[in-house]
C-alpha cells in the first residue's frame, strides 16, 4: 500500500510528493553514480550522469523485485546547483524515460565534492514494495 500524502489547502507538488505513507519491505541503495558496469564515467556531463545513475538505480532495485513504482524517496547530491537549475527540463525529460510518472518525496542537496572525483550527481534510493509484492 502506497498513499501519497497532501495536508488541506496545500497545492500539488511538481515533480515530487511532500510524504508517502507505505506498508511493506523496504529496500535501500547506497549513493549511486552514473558510472558503467566497469566504474568509469563515460561524461562529465550532468544530463548523461543523470540518465546513467536512474539506470543504475533501477537495476539495483530490481534485484530486490522493485520497480521504479515502488521508489518512495530519493536525495539527490549535486556538485553545481546552477546547472542543476539550467537543466531542470532536460532532468524531466530523462526522468520520464528511465523512471516515468513516479513522484517520490525527494530532496536535492548541493555539495562541493562526491566521493568520485568526476561524478557530478549521487542518487540514494528508498522503496517499498506493496504487500502483494511480499509473497
Amino acid at each position: 500500500m502506497k498513499q501519497i500524502l497532501l495536508p488541506d489547502g496545500w497545492p500539488k507538488p511538481k515533480g515530487y510528493a511532500n510524504g508517502i505513507l507505505c506498508e511493506g519491505k523496504m529496500v535501500f541503495t547506497a549513493g549511486v553514480i552514473g558510472w558503467n558496469a566497469q566504474e568509469k564515467l563515460e561524461s562529465g556531463d550532468l544530463i548523461d550522469q543523470l540518465r546513467q545513475t536512474l539506470k543504475n538505480t533501477v537495476a539495483i532495485l530490481a534485484k530486490a523485485d522493485a520497480k521504479p513504482s515502488d521508489i518512495v524517496r530519493m536525495t539527490w547530491y549535486v556538485t553545481d546547483m546552477e546547472i542543476y537549475r539550467e537543466s531542470l527540463k532536460e532532468i524531466g525529460a530523462v526522468w520520464r524515460e528511465e523512471i516515468g510518472k513516479v513522484f517520490p518525496c525527494m530532496a536535492c542537496v548541493a555539495v562541493t565534492a562526491l566521493v568520485e572525483p568526476r561524478a557530478v550527481i549521487e542518487i540514494e534510493t528508498t522503496a517499498v514494495l506493496s504487500n502483494a509484492n511480499n509473497t
